[in-house]
C-alpha cells in the first residue's frame, strides 16, 4: 500500500489546496504560476493522440472481427445519444425551476468588459456539415499535430480496418504498435508524477486572477450546475450503473486518481490515457475501449450538455431575454448539434456555448462575457463529469458485449 502521501491522488489533492491557499493569499504570485498548470497540461496532451491511435489500432486490428467493431460502435452510439440528451433535458429543467439568472444585474457583472468574439448565426445544418467536414483532417499526419480527438478517431479506425485486411502479414506491424504503445505508456506514468505540481499552478493561477470574492455574484449558478452534476452521477448514471451490475461509488473509488487530476487541471483529457487503462484492468476488451472513450470525448459529453442548457437559459434570464418553451426546445436541438464538438480540452464547453448562442439569435451573443469569470471553475464540473460518463458508457458497451460478467467488475472495482 505504501505511506499515504505517496499516493498520487493524495499528492494531487495536497496540490489543489495548497493552489487555492496561495492564490487567495498572494494573488500576484499565484497568477505567475500558470505555467506550471499550462506546461503539465502540454505535457498530458502530446501523448494524448499517439496513445489514442495505438489503443485504437491495435484494439480493432486484433480483433479480426470487422462486424464486432461495427456493432461496438453503434451501441456506443446509440448509448451516447440517449444518455447526452438526458443530461440537456435535465439541465434546462433544473435552470427553468432554480431561475438563477432572474433579477441578476448584468450592468455589475465583472466579466462583461471582456469582449468574445462570435460567429454570425448559422443554422443547424450549416453547423452539422461543417462538422462532418472538419472531421477529415487535410492530411494523415495533421489530427496528431493539431491534437483533434475525432480526426485521431477517423484516422486510426482507417489504419486498423488496413492492418486487419492484411491478415497474417498484418502482424509485425502490431508487434510495432504495441511495442510503441508500451513506450508511450512508459512516458506517461514518468509525466504524470509532475501532476501535483500542475494541480497546484492552475489552481494558484485561477483563484490569484480570479479571486474569491469574484464568484459571489454568479454563485447560485455554480451552485445549480454543482447540484445538477452530481445528481446526474448519483442518480442517472448510479441507476445505469446499477442495471450494469456495478455500483457507481465503487467506480469513483477507482478512478479517483483521474477524477482528481482533472479536478487540477480543468480538462478531463488529461485523464484520458489512465481512463483508458482503468478500462482495461476492469476487464473491457481493448476494442471496445478504443472504441467508446476517445469516442465518448466528443460524443458523450454529459457534464458540457448540462452546462449548455444551463449556461443559455440562464444568459436569458440574466439578460431578460423571453424565452418561451419552442424557443428552448430549439435551442435544445441545436446544442445536440453543437455539443458534439467539445473534445475535453479545457474551456471547450464555453467556446462550444458561444457556438450555440451564435445559432440562437433570440439570446444575446455577447452576453457570454458575464460567464468568463467563473468559466474555470465551471470546467472542473464539467470535465469531471464527462469523465465519469466515458467511463460508465465503456463499462455498459463491454457489459453488452458479453466482455466481462457483474462479478468480475465488482470483483477488481475492489481491488
Amino acid at each position: 500500500m505504501g505511506a499515504w502521501w505517496s499516493h498520487l491522488y493524495v499528492q494531487v489533492l495536497i496540490g489543489v489546496v495548497l493552489g487555492i491557499a496561495v492564490g487567495a493569499l498572494f494573488p500576484d504570485q499565484g497568477k505567475m504560476l500558470k505555467p506550471l498548470g499550462d506546461g503539465f497540461i502540454k505535457l498530458v496532451k502530446m501523448l494524448v493522440a499517439p496513445v489514442v491511435f495505438c489503443t485504437i489500432v491495435h484494439g480493432i486490428a486484433s480483433v479480426g472481427d470487422l462486424r464486432k467493431i461495427g456493432r461496438v460502435g453503434l451501441k456506443a452510439l446509440f448509448y451516447f445519444e440517449i444518455v447526452s440528451t438526458l443530461a440537456l433535458i435535465l439541465g434546462m429543467i433544473v435552470v427553468n425551476w432554480a431561475q438563477p439568472g432572474a433579477g441578476f444585474n448584468t450592468e455589475n457583472a465583472p466579466a462583461l468588459a471582456i469582449p468574445v468574439p462570435i460567429k454570425e448565426s448559422q443554422s443547424a445544418f450549416k453547423h452539422l456539415t461543417e462538422f462532418v467536414i472538419n472531421f477529415i483532417p487535410e492530411t494523415l499526419f495533421v489530427p496528431f499535430v493539431s491534437g483533434d480527438l475525432l480526426q485521431v478517431l477517423l484516422v486510426s479506425v482507417l489504419t486498423a480496418l488496413s492492418i486487419a485486411a492484411m491478415g497474417s502479414k498484418g502482424q509485425n506491424v502490431l508487434m510495432a504498435i504495441d511495442m510503441v504503445s508500451n513506450v508511450l505508456f512508459g512516458i506517461l506514468n514518468i509525466v504524470i508524477k509532475a501532476a501535483p505540481i500542475g494541480a497546484f499552478g492552475a489552481m494558484a493561477f485561477t483563484v490569484g486572477n480570479h479571486g474569491l470574492e469574484a464568484l459571489r455574484p454568479l454563485f447560485f449558478l455554480m451552485l445549480c450546475f454543482y447540484a445538477t452534476a452530481i445528481f446526474f452521477v448519483i442518480v442517472v448514471l448510479g441507476s445505469i450503473a446499477w442495471v450494469a451490475g456495478f455500483s457507481i461509488f465503487s467506480l469513483l473509488a477507482f478512478i479517483r486518481d483521474e477524477i482528481l487530476l482533472v479536478i487540477g487541471t480543468s480538462s478531463s483529457e488529461t485523464a484520458l490515457p489512465g481512463l483508458m487503462g482503468k478500462m482495461k484492468r476492469l476487464g473491457c476488451a481493448e476494442s471496445t475501449v478504443g472504441l467508446v472513450v476517445p469516442s465518448g470525448y466528443s460524443f458523450n459529453s454529459d457534464g458540457t450538455n448540462i452546462y449548455m442548457t444551463m449556461a443559455a437559459i440562464f444568459l436569458a434570464q440574466a439578460t431578460n431575454t423571453p424565452l418561451g418553451f419552442g424557443n428552448q426546445i430549439a435551442l435544445l436541438i441545436i446544442a445536440m448539434l453543437t455539443s458534439k464538438g467539445s473534445s475535453g480540452v479545457t474551456g471547450s464547453g464555453f467556446i462550444i456555448l458561444g457556438a450555440t448562442l451564435a445559432a440562437v439569435p433570440a439570446i444575446p451573443a455577447s452576453s457570454i462575457s458575464i460567464l468568463v469569470g467563473i468559466d474555470r471553475f465551471m470546467s472542473e464540473c464539467r470535465a469531471i463529469t464527462n469523465l465519469i460518463g466515458n467511463g460508465v458508457a465503456t463499462i455498459v458497451v463491454s457489459r453488452w458485449e458479453g466482455e466481462v460478467s457483474a462479478d468480475e467488475l465488482k470483483r477488481r472495482l475492489a481491488e
